[in-house]
């Protein structure tokens, strides 16, 4: 099975379905233009396994993650709403990056957009 996004006008997502194949043909259609006349949204396939650009089972990565209600779609990838005005969007991955990294110590941090650093979690 694969999976398809529907998209606004504004190219956001608003479901996120389970659907035929991707190689499969209805009514002498591919899957994303039928889903699409059917429904009346555009529809894009995602892939369950793509994560960051990398293919999470060592397959060929997909449209960079896997959609999600409200991620965004530019024509290349999927990639969620940003967390913070500070952060970046990393064009490989696709992810949003804090503008420091996070601590590698063990313990368990929040981002403080006031102050721009993590703060540990007691």
């Amino acid at each position: 099975m694969a999976h398809y996004a529907f998209l606004d006008e504004n190219n956001i997502v608003i479901e996120v379905i389970t659907g035929v194949d991707e190689t499969e043909i209805i009514e002498g259609k591919s899957p994303e233009v039928w889903y699409e006349e059917f429904r009346g949204k555009k529809c894009v396939r995602t892939s369950y396994n793509t994560y960051g650009g990398k293919h999470i089972k060592n397959g060929n990565p997909f449209r960079k993650n896997y959609a999600a209600i409200g991620y965004h779609f530019d024509g290349v990838g999927f990639y969620a709403p940003q967390p913070f005005p500070s952060w970046s969007l990393n064009k490989e991955t696709y992810l949003w990056e804090a503008p420091i990294a996070y601590p590698e110590d063990g313990k368990f941090y929040i981002w403080n957009e006031e102050v721009q650093n993590w703060v540990e979690i007691n």
